[in-house]
């Protein structure tokens, strides 16, 4: 069938149906499918798997133990009085007795209630429990017996995650008295490393916007700005990591959900090589492209996380990154399709990142993706039809329980044909090796992680250059690739804007080597403090 035929018959169900504000979206999904329909994949395909490299740049981290990458290729936090509030620093305070997990579950808490009316950070505040593990956190303590860094350290949790005996609400009336009966598995991770569970963070309902305007339990705000979004959909997560209600978040990245908020908020926020953390008990968007990983403070601290979710909580004195000499990397910069729809105050202050880098002695080096502006219709056509599967029972049985604008969203996504569907996973399959090929020899690949600032709450367009960008598209302009591909990726605070809102610059590693990458974001990260 045509697009034009797919179309017409598209538009007359919707009308038959009373749906005419999904018109505008089919119209524009109608585009998506033609440009994706345009392309010959498969001999894209024959093309690229020539290019592929053979032999990975010599790294000796992997993902399946806790390694390290050799040199050779805002406001007032827990426990702030005493010092740093690193991960590491609290975990010293914590084992010399300088400071009990219970006293910093005091302070985060108090922190937790002096943000909340006005950010919308926790959907629930996980108070007993929190009190019962900071207990359990002291004795352990008390007896010499810690292990892992995390132990006493609040953490918090995406509220699409299970944690038995809570609802897992994902944001949604539809979800709303649905309790999890189980941990997931990186809940249960968490509490073995001896985490302290202090809540469960707002989100855009399901997952399935960039703003986290579309919540039942409203938005959530900037940190900065209360007036602006903090990007989402894992917003709550980074709202909470930036005022103090927790040293970490674990939120979910589909299309950039953890490196939008972390970029818009001044976050570290890792997505790590798609499998690498396991993904069940998390209600899904899209199971091929969903991701779990920390958002944090530093890319030290979003290590630590990283480890304690694949289940490797012991850790040694030595943070990551700590034997990277930026003279030693070799970084590639595509900036064909990925600097054409950037904001001036945003390319000025990553231009900018990119001449501290080289005047470290870090190699830039230009690469090109040749498939990039592809990216768009073939997430569209991933992620679409997988959100439907998911949500056809709940879209007929209660569709007034969705918020309007994720339901008009949600009855869009059962339209894309099968066809494209499977377009879109030979599209992936080219995606993910010119991918590699820009790779090839390199420790990452460099580029902006969030074309535009956070932007003010309720607007659906934004300003960018000379023209006007839908906010959704533009925000996910720049992530979304790397959930098509599964490479890791991971947004670091790389400058502000003469407003003073952040920038973040992102970085992304090789197939399963994602804590090489972390060495090298905190190479990086040292270089932009």
């Amino acid at each position: 069938m045509s697009v034009q035929n797919w179309l017409t018959q598209a538009l007359a169900d919707l009308d038959a149906r009373g749906l005419p504000e999904v018109r505008p979206l089919i119209e524009g999904l109608a585009q998506s499918l033609a440009r994706l329909r345009e392309a010959d994949w498969n001999e894209a395909a024959d093309a690229d798997a020539c290019t592929l490299p053979e032999v990975a740049v010599d790294l000796a981290g992997s993902e399946e133990t806790p390694g390290h990458m050799p040199a050779s290729p805002g406001a007032m936090l827990p426990g702030a009085a005493g010092g740093e509030t690193s991960i590491r620093a609290l975990a010293r305070r914590l084992r010399a007795r300088e400071l009990s997990a219970g006293e910093l579950l005091r302070e985060t808490l108090e922190a937790i209630d002096r943000h909340q009316p006005a950010l919308n950070a926790f959907i629930h505040v996980t108070r007993d429990l929190a009190e019962a593990q900071a207990r359990v956190a002291d004795d352990v303590l008390a007896r010499g017996e810690a292990a892992s860094l995390l132990l006493g350290l609040p953490v918090s949790l995406k509220d699409l995650i299970d944690l038995e005996g809570v609802p897992t609400t994902a944001a949604s009336r539809v979800r709303a008295t649905v309790r999890a009966r189980a941990d997931a598995p990186v809940t249960a991770r968490l509490k073995a490393a001896g985490a302290v569970l202090v809540g469960k963070c707002n989100l855009h309902e399901f997952a399935f916007g960039t703003t986290n305007e579309d919540s039942a339990w409203g938005p959530a705000r900037h940190p900065i700005d209360a007036s602006r979004s903090p990007g989402g959909s894992s917003g709550g997560s980074a709202v909470a990591v930036a005022t103090g209600g927790c040293v970490a978040s674990i939120g979910t990245d589909t299309g950039g959900s953890i490196r939008i908020p972390s970029a818009a908020c001044g976050l570290v926020g890792l997505k790590p090589t798609w499998g690498s953390v396991p993904a069940q008990g998390v209600v899904p968007l899209a199971a091929s492209l969903d991701h779990v990983g920390p958002l944090a403070r530093s890319v030290d601290d979003a290590a630590i996380v990283f480890d304690a979710l694949r289940g490797y909580p012991h850790h040694t004195e030595l943070p990551i990154g700590h034997d990277v000499s930026p003279g030693a990397l070799r970084i590639g910069v595509p900036r064909a399709y990925f600097f054409d729809l950037l904001a001036d105050d945003v390319r000025e202050a990553f231009e900018a990142s990119l001449a501290r880098l080289r005047q470290a002695g870090v190699a830039l080096e230009p690469v090109t993706i040749p498939h990039a502006p592809l990216t768009a219709p073939v997430y569209l056509a991933t992620v679409l039809p997988e959100a439907a599967a998911y949500h056809a029972s709940t879209l007929e049985r209660r569709p007034g329980d969705y918020t309007r604008p994720v339901r008009l969203r949600l009855e869009m996504c059962r339209y894309v044909p099968a066809e494209d569907y499977l377009r879109a996973q030979a599209g992936r399959r080219v995606l993910r090796a010119e991918v590699e090929a820009a790779l090839r020899g390199r420790h990452a690949l460099l580029l902006p992680a969030l074309p535009i600032v956070a932007p003010p709450l309720g607007q659906a367009m934004v300003r960018v250059g000379r023209g006007e960008e839908n906010v959704r598209n533009v925000t996910l302009r720049l992530t979304q690739l790397f959930n098509l591909t599964g490479h890791p990726a991971v947004s670091v605070p790389c400058g502000l804007t003469p407003a003073g809102l952040p920038v973040g610059a992102q970085l992304v590693g090789r197939l399963h080597q994602t804590r090489d990458l972390l060495g090298v974001a905190a190479c990086c990260e040292q270089v932009w403090r």
